[in-house]
């Protein structure tokens, strides 16, 4: 009943930029936070940042600097503006929201994208 549906992946030289978007869509009540996590080839997934629904942010020390989280509450969507990407930046890119459906208004369940791939290199 929930989804989220990212954009924005690709392939960029070192240095560069990209933008992720993920849009919510569904019987949505209201959103709390959302965030991004990533997974490299090997490695457990991991935090990049999160955003509450008031636009408090949290970020890893690793992109602290070079990433930026936002949201649009009006469109359910939420951002990750990537600069200055290094090859260890590569991995598959997941958004998460935090939403009270329609027909369940009392508690928030956690819904995930589908990921999006991001590869760095030269």
């Amino acid at each position: 009943q929930v989804q989220l549906v990212e954009s924005g992946g690709g392939l960029v030289q070192p240095g560069g930029s990209l933008r992720l978007s993920c849009a919510a869509s569904g019987s949505i009540f209201s959103i709390g936070s959302m965030g991004w996590y990533r997974q490299a080839p090997g490695k457990q997934r991991e935090l990049v940042a999160t955003i509450t629904s008031d636009g408090s942010t949290n970020s890893a020390d690793s992109v602290k600097g070079r990433f930026t989280i936002s949201r649009d509450n009006a469109k359910n969507t939420v951002y990750l503006q990537m600069n200055s990407l290094k090859p260890e930046d590569t991995a598959v890119y997941y958004c998460n929201a935090a939403v009270r459906p329609k027909d369940e208004r009392l508690y928030f369940y956690t819904y995930w994208g589908q990921g999006t791939q991001v590869t760095v290199s030269s």
